[in-house]
């Protein structure tokens, strides 16, 4: 924990996406593919029959498994490697 937030070591992030296997779950993968063209949360939320908070902490679980800065670099990297 750092300042309240979970905090996965860079190191660790990346030998874990370099393994191969998608860290995500399958929701969290939905969930990302979804914000990949920019939906807000609301709408994601919607289309997926989610609760916008519920969203949020999908993406949010995204992003610091992916070791990523915000949830667009996170899909750029999911992409990259095919996991969504």
């Amino acid at each position: 924990m750092h300042a309240g937030h979970r905090y996965i070591d860079p190191e660790l992030a990346a030998d874990a996406i370099s393994a191969g296997d998608s860290p995500l779950t399958a929701r969290e993968a939905e969930v990302l593919e979804l914000a990949a063209d920019g939906a807000p949360v609301a709408e994601i939320a919607e289309r997926a029959s989610l609760s916008p908070g519920t969203v949020r902490n999908y993406l949010s679980s995204a992003v610091t498994k992916l070791g990523a800065e915000n949830r667009h670099t996170a899909v750029r990297l999911a992409r990259e490697r095919g996991w969504v």
